[in-house]
């Protein structure tokens, strides 16, 4: 039998039967409202933060959607759609106007204003805030608050993907202010739940907020958040009932094998991200695109899609992702091409002048680490493979796995040379490119830079028909895949397996779990 906690209202149920007539009953669906649920979910790492100006994990963006409100949020389509906004208009292409819904509430009772708005896009502007997205958000030059509830947005040039960036929550202004960075330990937004409890590397407990502007949730009053690293211990907690819900990413074999369980519905659909292999082009082998190029060229995508992911996720052609209105199959990544990769080498003097199998230059062996997190048993699998392919092409391969917070530390100070990661909620091309390979961008770990790219990113934002966009980044995508600071390996699949108790909720592809506010648990 499916795990279920549910505490039962008592004294509400009795009065509510004491107050029937004698011809009068209770149905199972006024019963189950009298019921609180607990969900559990699982997820693969603990959030870094849940302040949503500093989030920069899957688990953040997860749990903060639920605290929170935005602007917008985005649909299943990724269309934005009213939120904390209930109207917007574009008088002209630098200005949009945002009318913010009446007797919203933070969850410390306090109003949300149009001043709460303004404070929270000028600390993700403000440089020494240190918000790693702030590259999405420096084309607006100031937010107003024209009265208490509505907000002006002022741009340094049109801007064409600002309201699908404009889902950033909102904070309080008087709690934030205060509290600085602090603030992300003890997060109020004006969201259907509020954190209760935050167990680090452990738990993330959430409860439904009374005061919710949409209607308190009525069924699931408790979400809690299980941090469970491993995929396949994931599967097994879901299996074993101790949890409701588990979601990308996961592992191939148990997607099948839970797939096939009828205590579960197992929901697989394109994702909106990729995984991909970042090169340090700042590192002395690696800043030759030729060494890149033919790095590239042992990159055997069939057998890692075929073998390691079976078929989940599919071999990435370029950085475009497949459901965009700017993907184009005609862009073509270097592919599995041994012999071309050591003549390539060669050319550029990487040769075996000791006879020891290692392929060197100026005396110095060719050597490359890959590196990965340890919370993903997939992409380990993926790094020791290409390091097997590496060594029997003569390069001299090591892998270094280290837990994420670790990892992604060393990535984000350039400590590494190729490090095998991934991107989600891709929901722009803007959001998929700009950040990571514009000159100067918050999340250019490898410090790639061509003045061409920067150039056609920057037309990207400011064109203004989507035709003379998709041309720009279709441009910028095949000098990427030309140049490889960044190979794309797949084009992510997402999943979500959950108990079949649970009623009303609605996967998206971004994994957020807003329906919750809707969905109920119980059934047999």
């Amino acid at each position: 039998m499916k795990r279920l906690v549910k505490l039962v209202a008592v004294l509400g149920l009795i009065a509510f039967i004491a107050g029937l007539t004698a011809g009068d009953w209770v149905t199972p669906a006024q019963a189950q409202q009298a019921e609180v649920s607990v969900l559990r979910v699982g997820t693969d790492v603990d959030a870094g933060t849940l302040d949503p100006r500093l989030e920069q994990d899957t688990t953040a963006y997860r749990v903060t959607n639920l605290i929170y409100d935005g602007l917008v949020q985005l649909d299943a389509k990724l269309q934005p759609q009213p939120d904390l906004a209930v109207s917007w208009k574009n008088p002209d292409p630098k200005t949009w106007i945002f009318q913010l819904r009446s007797g919203v509430k933070f969850q410390d009772g306090t109003p949300v204003t149009a001043e709460d708005v303004v404070y929270t896009f000028q600390t993700m502007l403000d440089p020494n805030f240190g918000a790693p997205h702030r590259g999405l958000y420096t084309p607006i030059e100031k937010v107003e608050a024209i009265d208490a509830h509505t907000v002006k947005f002022t741009l340094k040039q049109p801007y064409a993907p600002l309201l699908s960036y404009l889902d950033l929550g909102i904070v309080p202004k008087h709690v934030a202010e205060k509290e600085g960075q602090n603030f992300g330990s003890h997060p109020i937004g004006s969201g259907p739940f509020k954190l209760v409890r935050w167990d680090k590397a452990s738990k993330i407990v959430l409860e439904a907020n009374p005061d919710f502007w949409g209607g308190e949730p009525q069924f699931i009053k408790k979400i809690e958040v299980d941090v469970v690293p491993d995929n396949t211990a994931r599967a097994q907690a879901l299996e074993a009932g101790d949890l409701d819900l588990i979601q990308s990413p996961l592992s191939p074999q148990d997607v099948k094998r839970l797939a096939k369980d009828k205590r579960f519905t197992t929901v697989q659909m394109t994702g909106t991200g990729y995984t991909y292999l970042n090169f340090n082009t700042k590192d002395p082998i690696l800043s030759d695109v030729k060494v890149r190029q033919a790095l590239a060229m042992l990159v055997d995508q069939k057998t890692i899609v075929d073998q390691i992911y079976q078929g989940i996720d599919k071999a990435a052609t370029s950085i475009l992702l497949p459901g965009s209105w700017a993907y184009t199959d005609t862009i073509k990544q270097p592919s599995y091409d041994p012999q071309r990769a050591k003549a390539l080498l060669a050319q550029e003097g990487w040769k075996d002048t000791n006879g020891d199998g290692i392929l060197d230059k100026n005396g110095k062996k060719l050597s490359i680490v890959l590196s990965t997190h340890s919370e993903d048993p997939n992409r380990i699998q993926v790094v020791e493979y290409l390091q097997n392919i590496f060594k029997q092409n003569g390069i001299d391969s090591t892998v270094n796995i280290s837990d994420w917070p670790s990892f992604i530390a060393n990535v984000q100070d350039g400590k590494y040379q190729i490090a095998l990661l991934g991107w989600l909620n891709l929901v722009d091309p803007d959001r998929a490119m700009y950040n990571q390979l514009h000159t100067g961008g918050g999340f250019n770990w490898g410090g790639y830079s061509n003045p061409q790219v920067d150039q056609l990113l920057d037309k990207g934002r400011t064109a203004s028909s989507q035709d003379e966009r998709a041309k720009a980044y279709r441009e910028a995508a095949k000098i990427i895949a030309e140049e490889v600071p960044y190979y794309i390996l797949t084009y992510q699949g997402y999943q979500v397996i959950y108990t079949t108790a649970l009623k009303g909720f609605v996967p998206n592809s971004l994994g957020m779990l807003r329906s919750l506010v809707h969905a109920s648990l119980g059934g047999p």
